[in-house]
């Protein structure tokens, strides 16, 4: 069934955007018995009962800790541990990716967000990222501001698929960065192998009209929108929203793809392939191959993890 953009709804109040932040479907059945640590690799048991200690003291008095922070390599299970920290904790809590925290504060307002999560008590941020100073610095005032009231962290780095071995581990930019409160974590760094063995190439494959035709005469709800059209709507609304967006349809088919030249837009479309691919969405496209809808000179720039890790999802999320 065909969908458009302007079927899409994208009000949204306070209350849905928090009741947005849980674990990816993936990660539903995430719990510390079903990660199994890989026994040539002692840091992943050791990081395992670290986070089994930390969540069981979550909600308790006196406890020393302020958050728990999983260092290490694409496809080791940090983000499995982080859910598992999340099922865990017997008190109220949160669990979203970087991005929907800080689109969160942009969208509430500082002071605002402060009040909003003061109210729970431990926050679970994934692929925390230090690549936007601007980002960087709020989320360490944020952090220094919500642990004051008593709010726990846990949190695991950024490092994606394509980035294996350069920068791999991130701690030593996480403590300096976020200097107010990294003392106050404990720093799990897990080595390992990707587990999934991703190829380090992307393979995009362009629809078939024959098969696009297929999709949307299905029982299926089909976003199908020409890219300059889904980029133009994506500027109109708060990245807060992208997640509200991406549960209206099951697959994505992106017409006459070319190549992003306004690094605003490029980072747009990240944090919407972002949400699509935490929302188990499937993308089609036809036009321009889409290992080069990223310019060059930004893939190499600031943002290149963001670029690399949405690349790779576009890749992941083919149907």
């Amino acid at each position: 069934m065909r969908v458009t953009i302007q079927d899409l709804k994208t009000d949204i109040t306070v209350s849905e955007l928090f009741a947005e932040l849980v674990p990816p479907k993936e990660f539903e059945p995430a719990t510390f018995s079903n990660y199994y640590p890989d026994s040539n690799f002692t840091s992943q048991q050791e990081a395992l009962d670290k986070a089994r200690v930390f969540a069981s003291s979550i909600g308790k008095k006196n406890s020393s800790e302020l958050g728990v922070y999983l260092d290490g390599g694409f496809g080791v299970g940090k983000t499995h541990i982080l859910a598992s920290m999340y099922h865990e904790a017997k008190s109220t809590k949160l669990f979203g990716p970087f991005i929907a925290y800080t689109s969160m504060i942009g969208y509430l307002g500082f002071a605002e967000a402060v009040t909003q999560f003061s109210k729970y008590k431990l926050l679970c941020i994934d692929e925390f990222e230090l690549d936007d100073p601007g980002d960087t610095m709020i989320m360490s005032r944020f952090l220094k501001e919500l642990s004051a009231k008593a709010v726990r962290f846990a949190t695991t780095s950024n490092t994606p698929p394509s980035a294996l071995g350069e920068g791999r581990f991130a701690a030593e930019g996480f403590q300096r960065e976020i200097q107010s409160v990294a003392s106050q974590f404990v720093i799990c760094r897990i080595d390992g192998e990707d587990y999934r063995h991703r190829k380090a190439e992307y393979d995009f494959r362009e629809i078939a009209a024959s098969k696009l035709e297929e999709l949307v005469k299905s029982n299926e709800l089909v976003l199908v929108s020409k890219f300059s059209e889904l980029l133009g709507f994506l500027s109109t609304i708060h990245q807060s929203k992208y997640a509200k967006v991406a549960e209206q349809f099951e697959s994505i088919v992106i017409e006459d793809v070319y190549q992003i030249d306004d690094q605003f837009e490029g980072l747009r479309f990240v944090s919407l392939i972002d949400r699509c691919y935490e929302a188990g969405i499937r993308v089609h496209f036809t036009g321009l191959d889409m290992r080069s809808v990223f310019r060059e000179d930004h893939v190499q720039g600031a943002y290149r993890k963001k670029y690399l890790r949405s690349l790779s999802r576009l890749s992941a999320m083919q149907g």
